[in-house]
């Protein structure tokens, strides 16, 4: 873990570095480290999100390669892995009924969009991600690139927080 006073005072590489596993973004990271100091969390987390409005349809394509089916365990170590496993935790792993639920909607979104589905998991329930996993199945794919978008930010927002708190 690192407080802000830490991230502030840190290298440009090792601020980017520390940041990296928030998203998989490289100038997201940059553009942040290059923004310090920041005066609290709140400002970064803002620079976060603004920056995150920027994101283009390919850079969420392929920040998505790092995250986990919703339901699944990340199959690659590392502090992207942990996140995603803490995120996750509204997953009842034992309900096979949930878990069978999540793999044919999440088999239905990449036949649909050929990418994962990507929903903010902290605070939310399994039923909630299923809903709204249903839901994105409707939207047409612009649509659903800048729902997709949107909720990575909110994802990479909650990162940045957790990692400087």
């Amino acid at each position: 873990m690192s407080t802000l006073t830490d991230f502030n005072a840190e290298s440009h590489d090792d601020a980017v570095a520390r940041l990296a596993p928030c998203v998989a973004i490289g100038r997201w990271a940059e553009d942040l480290a290059t923004g310090r100091p920041y005066d609290d969390v709140a400002a970064v987390v803002a620079a976060s999100q603004a920056h995150a409005a920027t994101w283009t349809p390919s850079e969420v394509e392929t920040a998505l390669a790092g995250h986990p089916r919703i339901g699944e365990r990340p199959t690659a170590p590392g502090a992207q892995a942990v996140m995603s496993s803490r995120e996750q935790a509204g997953v009842d792993r034992s309900d096979a009924d949930v878990l069978e639920r999540l793999r044919d909607g999440n088999a239905r979104y990449e036949e649909r969009f050929d990418r994962i589905y990507l929903v903010r998991a902290a605070g939310r329930s399994a039923e909630e991600m299923l809903d709204l996993l249903e839901e994105r199945l409707t939207h047409d794919p612009a649509t659903e690139i800048e729902v997709t978008r949107g909720q990575l930010a909110e994802i990479t927002a909650l990162r940045v927080q957790d990692l400087l708190s």
